[in-house]
């Protein structure tokens, strides 16, 4: 079902909305759709596709700006939300010779032991258990990916996970510390390993008797 009103359609089925110029009823001319996501398209239009010269804008800041056929896009350039344009070829960031972030490229790096974990410089905390997934965060028990306000985003595929799973940063889930264990030394005491709440180290030493 669609209902129009100075221009303005709402599709209350898929939850996405078109503001721009019709003809015959269908999307056509300059207009804006914006998807559910919240991801949105600005540009030319064409029997109720994206078609033309266009924009797409995600959430994250990110975009990409391409010409469009019939709905699929043919070209573009694609800008991260930090600036860095992407490229297909000779594509040097974050390789296997150079591990800087963009934002080390662009400002320096910090000084020994300021370490950047992160482009975004301090960086998001995951939720336990979850993983920052570059738009949001990526829950494995729900396999759904939500961005970074917590809204839904997608339910990720066996072959996203995978990718996520093996690449993306996650929260750490592991207890700090060791667990309770005695250790010998060379005089013949002991070393007894105990961890608190705070995940610090309780060490105590005690010499074994003669």
């Amino acid at each position: 079902m669609v209902t129009q009103c100075c221009a303005v359609a709402v599709m209350e089925l898929t939850g996405s909305s078109y503001s721009g110029s019709y003809r015959e009823g269908r999307m056509e001319g300059d207009g804006v759709y914006t998807f559910p996501t919240q991801s949105r398209y600005e540009g030319e239009m064409k029997d109720g596709m994206f078609h033309g010269k266009g924009v797409m804008y995600f959430p994250n800041g990110a975009k990409y700006e391409g010409t469009w056929e019939k709905g699929i896009c043919k070209q573009g350039q694609y800008t991260f939300s930090d600036g860095l344009q992407y490229q297909e070829k000779d594509w040097n960031y974050c390789d296997g010779y150079d591990r800087r972030f963009y934002n080390e490229r662009c400002h320096g790096l910090k000084p020994a032991g300021e370490s950047q974990l992160t482009n975004d410089d301090p960086p998001l905390i995951i939720p336990d258990g979850c993983y920052d997934c570059g738009d949001g965060f990526y829950n494995p028990d729900s396999r759904v990916v939500t961005d970074y306000e917590g809204n839904f985003l997608r339910n990720a595929d066996d072959e996203e996970r995978e990718w996520i799973v093996q690449t993306c940063r996650k929260s750490w889930d592991e207890f700090v510390g060791c667990s309770l264990k005695k250790i010998s030394s060379e005089d013949g005491g002991t070393f007894t390993h105990r961890p608190d709440q705070s995940h610090s180290t309780d060490c105590t030493y005690r010499l074994s008797s003669m």
